[in-house]
């Protein structure tokens, strides 16, 4: 029988190309957007899911349930960006991110692991993010709520064990997709303190976005992921020296480390 693969966020970006690519593998793919209805042509099913809402995340999983019985993977990959300086930040939208990336990630696998238990089987695969392992600048809350995921992530493992439920994040670095379009920006006025730096650092942001790998690189590895008998707890994906960041801060001196990051933040 054919995989049953969920994966939330699949209107756009790395969540759309990896729905596509599994689709043409010969996976049974749900996709989730909250507008459901704006996107037409799609390989695949895509239901309507607002993660920030409870009764919408157990409405989208139930209709899968419905549909085929089960859900093999679930691959929680709906997320929002947010740049701007810690102290700026609008609380509305510093609760809208962790809303949407932490929480929203939680009611998801709340509402599918019931499901796994009683079948003694299932796959769940988080995406975080590169940058949850270092507080980068200007990007702290987002970076924030990818650690959580690296957290969650390695909790649910642990509390896992034995029972057939295999939990698996995957870091991306820099990936070319349109996850500017729904990035939270702190708005950069000319009088606050933090106002050339921040302009720099958001030309930087762009650049590296520009230059990111291309979304099927993720599909192709999530397919191979899906694939193995005993995945590892994380993979990192993306550009080499950005994958090299989590070790070099291990290794180096806290000093090198600020000093590498504001280099490559171009704020020194």
């Amino acid at each position: 029988m054919k995989k049953v693969v969920l994966i939330t966020g699949a209107s756009s970006g790395m969540g759309k190309a990896t729905a596509e690519y599994l689709s043409g593998k010969g996976y049974r793919v749900y996709g989730t957007s909250r507008n459901p209805e704006k996107y037409d042509g799609l390989a695949f099913p895509l239901l309507k899911m607002d993660l920030t809402a409870k009764e919408s995340v157990r409405s989208a999983v139930r209709e899968v349930l419905t549909r085929e019985g089960k859900i093999d993977v679930l691959i929680n990959n709906a997320g929002r960006g947010m740049i701007g300086p810690v102290e700026e930040s609008d609380e509305h939208d510093i609760e809208a991110i962790f809303n949407t990336n932490v929480f929203g990630l939680l009611r998801v696998t709340k509402e599918v692991l019931p499901g796994m238990h009683e079948r003694g089987e299932g796959l769940i695969i988080n995406i975080s993010s590169i940058a949850g392992f270092a507080g980068l600048p200007y990007r702290g809350l987002y970076s924030s709520t990818k650690a959580a995921v690296m957290i969650i992530s390695e909790t649910l493992r642990f509390e896992l064990q034995g029972s057939g439920i295999r939990v698996v994040d995957i870091a991306p670095g820099d990936f070319k997709t349109d996850i500017a379009k729904g990035r939270i920006y702190v708005p950069n006025r000319k009088n606050s303190p933090y106002y050339d730096k921040y302009e720099k650092v958001l030309k930087t942001i762009d650049d590296a976005v520009d230059k990111g790998l291309d979304s099927i690189e993720m599909a192709k590895s999530i397919d191979k992921i899906i694939r193995m008998k005993n995945p590892k707890i994380q993979y990192k994906i993306g550009p080499f020296e950005q994958k090299l960041l989590p070790l070099i801060k291990v290794l180096w001196p806290q000093k090198w480390f600020e000093r590498l990051i504001l280099k490559l933040y171009h704020l020194k």
